[in-house]
């Protein structure tokens, strides 16, 4: 069965480039090895990218090691549920794309504060 988006949706592709998702599929599908919980799709800003970096996850420099090319501002990306709601209670969440963020992530974020901050 196809996983679902927060609005009850079929989930949608992330991004393909830079491929983003847990499984490296374009999309935030989970698993019960995604610890992280890579669940919200984000369209990046310096701010989120900088505040990311300044709690351990630098998403901004390459890995190529991890097929990892490194973001800038205005990439999609699905990032961890967490890191997400911690960005948003400072003032730094990074815009969200509603149909591909999966639905999961509403065990830790309310469906309100994922719309007030939706991508335009």
């Amino acid at each position: 069965m196809p996983a679902k988006n927060v609005l009850g949706g079929e989930l949608q592709t992330c991004s393909k480039d830079p491929l983003t998702g847990f499984f490296r599929d374009g999309c935030c599908n989970t698993g019960k090895d995604d610890l992280g919980l890579h669940l919200v799709c984000t369209r990046v800003t310096q701010e989120f990218l900088e505040f990311s970096a300044m709690r351990g996850n630098d998403l901004i420099t390459p890995n190529p090691m991890y097929q990892f090319p490194g973001l800038k501002p205005g990439d999609q990306w699905c990032v961890c549920a967490l890191r997400w709601k911690e960005a948003f209670e400072a003032g730094y969440a990074a815009p969200v794309v509603l149909d591909a963020t999966h639905i999961s992530v509403l065990e830790y974020v309310d469906l309100a504060d994922l719309e007030a901050n939706a991508a335009t």
